[in-house]
């Protein structure tokens, strides 16, 4: 049965990653002009001038010079075997710039993840057992100020603390001796050293959105009846709480694995790039400023891979966690 479902849902993300890749396309081709365009306009900035000969030459080496669904049909083709294309601004193939970026990504949001879920998931539990008592109000309280808080602001804030008060080493994944160096025992303690900051200012907002969440959704299982007659029966009130309401209460929590990633990519641009983090948001930010249509296409296409997977393993982990979802 739960093979079924995930075969059939995988069945599903070939027509639907299908879909996004035209509608991405043609968003990226929707502005005037072209990545040509674009670069003359740099160039022009700076007194330089090109002739008509060279903007053909230059049209027709990118491919510019073919008809969209040409450009469209060709790129898939070479998606399929496995070929992105080539950046235009980079000169390099958008593979090496695209894993190289989504690889700290996924680490970096991960990380957040869990960082989320364990702050969150004891606070939440804790306000809604103790409701209305000191801890529940200075819960509430500081849930609605890492809400109210944007995290470029955050990511200021602590900078200026790390540096002034701590001297730590803040902005960047890694320090100065490992940013372009290969990859090593060292290479890694030195990012777990630097991971710290960006957590704390990415996960903030999540983490109290969920505290609210599950503090509201276990309010409304702690009242229902099936909890009265376990009371009844003996349970401690520990195994009972976490045993039931929080199972259920639990919902939340897996749901987000859908969209943190995504959201963690192209929703924290702009504490990306006040943090110096080399993550795919500011790479993908410039892809569509310069309308570098394959970096920009592969980096939405992999920004909704990671949607719908992460959407299937929230709804198997939802089926196996809460009876009350069922496959159909």
């Amino acid at each position: 049965m739960l093979l079924r479902y995930i075969l059939k849902r995988l069945l599903w993300m070939v027509p639907f990653l299908f879909a996004v890749s035209v509608v991405a396309f043609l968003l990226i081709q929707a502005p005037p002009g072209d990545y040509l365009t674009t670069y003359i306009a740099k160039l022009g900035e700076s007194n330089e001038v090109l002739d008509q000969a060279s903007i053909e030459n230059l049209r027709e080496r990118f491919g510019l010079d073919r008809p969209l669904y040409v450009q469209y049909f060709k790129w898939v083709w070479n998606l399929l075997q496995g070929d992105f294309g080539m950046s235009f601004e980079w000169r390099q193939p958008v593979s090496d710039l695209v894993w190289e970026r989504m690889g700290l990504t996924i680490t970096l949001s991960f990380a957040t993840l869990l960082f989320t879920w364990a702050v969150a998931f004891p606070i939440g539990v804790y306000s809604a057992v103790h409701k209305y008592s000191i801890g529940d109000y200075i819960a509430t309280t500081l849930g609605f100020i890492g809400l109210a808080t944007p995290n470029f602001l955050l990511a200021l804030i602590l900078m200026y603390i790390g540096v002034v008060h701590f001297g730590a080493d803040v902005g960047g994944l890694f320090s100065n001796e490992y940013k372009n160096a290969p990859w090593s025992f060292a290479k890694v303690m030195d990012l777990m050293q630097h991971l710290w900051l960006p957590i704390i200012v990415l996960g903030t907002s999540a983490t109290a959105s969920l505290i609210r969440i599950m503090r509201a959704n276990l309010l409304d299982e702690l009242n229902k009846p099936y909890v009265d007659t376990a009371r009844a029966k003996g349970l401690s009130e520990f195994w009972l709480i976490m045993k039931y309401p929080v199972r259920v209460a639990l919902n939340p929590f897996i749901s987000t694995i859908g969209w943190v990633l995504p959201q963690l990519v192209s929703g924290a641009v702009v504490t990306a790039i006040v943090l110096s983090l080399p993550t795919a948001g500011p790479l993908m930010l410039q892809s569509l400023l310069a309308q570098d249509m394959y970096l920009a296409g592969a980096f939405v296409l992999l920004l909704s891979s990671l949607t719908v997977v992460g959407m299937l393993i929230s709804d198997i982990l939802l089926v196996l966690l809460d009876p009350r979802v069922k496959y159909d």
